[in-house]
């Protein structure tokens, strides 16, 4: 009875998985996609509607017989919230069981260790998210920091950009009555992207701070002492700039966002108004890209797989596709087009949504 039981829960993550990833779908393309017997697919998708977290959502057009229903994630049955803490800002998402981001609030909002910025941070926390949905369908409340996690223990091990080592996160726990995670902003970027669809991927997040994540078979690599996805802190330029880690010639003093903006003077969007009006930031442009071609490759050589460009760099790249592209091949002798080059779901706050859709994944788990 047990092993049956067991099964059936299989099945039934494998539906839920299948339609969070792909939205509206027929009960024949479950059990075609996903290899389950028509018996299986109808008895989980009954079960599943009568818990109401599926639903019927229209008609597929005839083909001279009887319609058939599509069905698709019942989106407001239950929410996540996701916060990414960074030194200076905080950014807060609510996003539904289909991952789309119904509330969204960015603050700049420095970080510290005082009391204060706890207590700030919880009043902050309850007015967004009892703007956004009734308690009762909030599943929990995921953290996004810079820095190496033990998740576990709760505890950030070591952070350059927020300058703590071995830091207690017991007191985020606190700022909500809410089941809490907590995972590293790079990491959650990538879990932003479901990497079970994607299975094997490198993500590259450009934000104010460089940072990257390893996605195999599916599941996030961590390394064996959390610190795989580093690539902010890989050396570019032997004996080149000065790198906030306190290292010469790092990556993310190169290709991360405040390369741009002269570490935060001005914003992305305001850099990016003046390129084509102003030689400097031009310059400033095409060695940022320049730099961010020579890391492309040098990812590309060593794990000859995709690269997902993401943070809020990311998100404006896709404008600069084939500049880039000229670019890497300058350095890449071996790939003959730029197929495995892709940018991010989630444009702003990508961490956030990550670290929230740990929830979804648990849910699934547990039902």
């Amino acid at each position: 009875m047990a092993k049956s039981i067991n099964k059936k829960n299989i099945a039934k993550s494998k539906i839920l998985n299948n339609m969070m990833i792909n939205g509206s779908t027929s009960k024949v393309e479950l059990a075609k996609n996903l290899n389950l017997s028509m018996p299986t697919v109808l008895s989980n998708v009954n079960e599943l509607m009568e818990l109401g977290i599926i639903m019927e959502d229209g008609e597929y057009e005839s083909t001279g017989g009887r319609k058939a229903r599509s069905i698709a994630i019942n989106k407001a049955y239950r929410y996540a919230v996701g916060v990414n803490i960074t030194a200076n800002h905080v950014g807060m998402v609510m996003i539904n069981l289909a991952g789309d981001i119904v509330r969204q609030e960015r603050k700049r909002f420095s970080f510290s260790t005082d009391i204060q910025y706890y207590s700030e941070l919880k009043e902050m926390l309850q007015q967004f998210m009892e703007a956004g949905a009734e308690a009762d369908r909030i599943l929990g409340v995921g953290f996004s920091l810079p820095g190496i996690i033990n998740g576990t223990e709760r505890i950030l091990i070591k952070s350059h950009a927020l300058q703590l080592e071995n830091y207690s996160l017991k007191m985020l726990e606190q700022t909500t009555g809410y089941p809490v995670c907590f995972e590293n902003d790079a990491n959650a970027a990538m879990l932003a992207e479901n990497p079970k669809s994607i299975e094997n991927a490198v993500y590259l997040s450009l934000n104010n701070t460089l940072g990257g994540a390893i996605c195999v078979d599916g599941r996030l690599c961590t390394g064996q002492n959390q610190k795989a996805g580093e690539f902010g802190h890989i050396i570019l330029v032997p004996n080149g700039k000065v790198c906030y880690c306190g290292k010469k010639g790092c990556a993310d003093a190169y290709c991360a966002a405040s390369a741009l903006t002269e570490n935060g003077t001005y914003t992305l969007e305001e850099f990016m108004a003046r390129l084509g009006k102003d030689k400097k930031a031009d310059v400033v442009w095409q060695d940022y890209l320049e730099m961010l071609a020579v890391l492309i490759s040098n990812l590309r050589m060593a794990y000859d797989t995709d690269i997902i460009l993401g943070g809020d760099v990311g998100g404006v790249l896709p404008a600069y596709h084939m500049k880039l592209g000229e670019m890497i091949f300058r350095y890449n002798l071996f790939d003959g087009d730029l197929s495995y080059l892709k940018y991010c779901t989630y444009t702003k706050e990508a961490s956030a949504v990550g670290v929230a859709k740990h929830f979804f994944a648990e849910m699934i788990e547990e039902i």
